[in-house]
């Protein structure tokens, strides 16, 4: 295949990966798509305010987790359990440890792999197998872009035929100009053409700072040694212990936990004590514009989700219900058996009725500067 055949191709599998992206046929119930959940408007994250979303067959199943952002995933590198990052290739003096993957807990190393979850997850879009997936499909019409693709004998093979839906959409979601433009205030800032506001670079300040924020630490700021451009995560997971939330109706069953990178959802480090309570750590890039924070869902605004990290140790009963005995149920969505993977770093720690390390005015510092990583920034805003 030569080159303009290649481009030309991936043009087609892009092409054909955005429609389907958008097409409520794909799905058991008819009426949800990719795009229903990743909305294009709202950073390809959820447009709604609901902690989880419903799904399934007749619309009325819910999930367990809330719905990360597509944007900004092109660099993520596949899951690994030690992860060096060094300037010095051959530096393995840090062992940055489980690293990677697209989802909250890593599960799915490619976009395909991404794609294949909700496709066939009971509570989203709810087909039994890949064969449900080809057979909607082509009744949608897409027997013939899928045979200009792949040949009209993989549209023949339900197999193929999924897997070139799968395809497709990996390709289309590694267009940069609409998942990962690069377009916020703060890019233009590195590059000379903006200036922050004194409250913005306050935040920014706040933001690296290893005694204050410390936000950097794991949602790094720096552009990386080849330039490229900051990507406000370092891939890794942890376990900050983020309240259990009411209203996932899973969590109403007190015997259920979402404990991320050791199951109940990935399945392959099931009884690894040492993963429990471990997510991925997502890139900060247009969190202003979420609507949900945390893998679960549990806070609705910027404000409380920064401000969680500050006095999380400091005045855990804002966060933690109180037991029948008044005692605070702190850490209440872990085991107290995985509790020491619980990441105890800057501006986490201390004791109740200790300060926080952040302020009221510094919390907002930070929320102002995390306004400037929104897509779309231009000079008249």
């Amino acid at each position: 295949m030569s080159r303009t055949q290649a481009r030309q191709r991936a043009e087609a599998l892009s092409a054909l990966g955005q429609t389907l992206f958008s097409d409520p046929r794909l799905s058991a119930s008819g009426r949800l798509s990719c795009s229903s959940c990743h909305d294009p408007a709202h950073a390809f994250a959820q447009s709604n305010s609901r902690s989880v979303q419903l799904g399934g067959k007749d619309m009325a199943d819910p999930g367990v987790r809330a719905v990360p952002s597509l944007k900004y995933l092109q660099a993520v590198p596949q899951f690994t359990e030690h992860f060096f990052d060094s300037e010095d290739e051959a530096d393995e003096s840090i062992d940055n440890g489980p690293t990677g993957g697209l989802t909250w807990d890593g599960r799915a190393d490619r976009g395909a792999g991404q794609a294949r979850i909700p496709l066939l997850s009971p509570f989203e879009m709810g087909n039994t197998n890949a064969k449900d997936v080809a057979r909607r499909a082509l009744a949608a019409g897409y027997g013939s872009p899928l045979a200009a693709i792949y040949g009209r004998d993989a549209v023949e093979d339900p197999n193929a035929v999924f897997h070139g839906i799968l395809k497709a959409l990996e390709v289309y979601e590694q267009a940069w100009r609409t998942f990962y433009p690069y377009s916020s205030k703060y890019d233009a800032y590195l590059a000379g053409k903006a200036v922050l506001t004194p409250t913005e670079a306050l935040g920014l300040r706040l933001f690296e700072d290893p005694e204050k924020g410390n936000c950097a630490s794991c949602h790094i700021s720096e552009p990386a040694n080849d330039g490229e451009p900051p990507q406000f995560t370092d891939y890794g997971l942890i376990a900050v212990a983020a309240p259990r939330n009411p209203d996932i109706p899973a969590n109403a069953d007190p015997a259920y936990y979402d404990l991320g990178l050791c199951g109940p959802l990935r399945t392959d480090f099931l009884g690894r004590a040492d993963y429990c309570g471990l997510f991925r750590t997502p890139s900060l890039r247009n969190v202003a514009t979420r609507k949900v924070f945390f893998h679960n869902g549990v806070f609705h605004s910027l404000k409380d989700a920064v401000t969680f990290y500050a006095t999380r140790d400091t005045d855990p009963g804002h966060w933690y219900p109180k037991l029948p005995d008044g005692q605070i149920a702190i850490y209440n969505d872990l085991p107290a058996r995985y509790r020491a993977n619980i990441n105890m770093d800057p501006p986490f720690g201390g004791k109740p009725g200790d300060e926080p390390r952040l302020n009221d005015k510094e919390i907002d510092a930070i929320v102002a500067f995390l306004g400037t990583l929104t897509d779309g920034w231009t000079n008249s805003k």
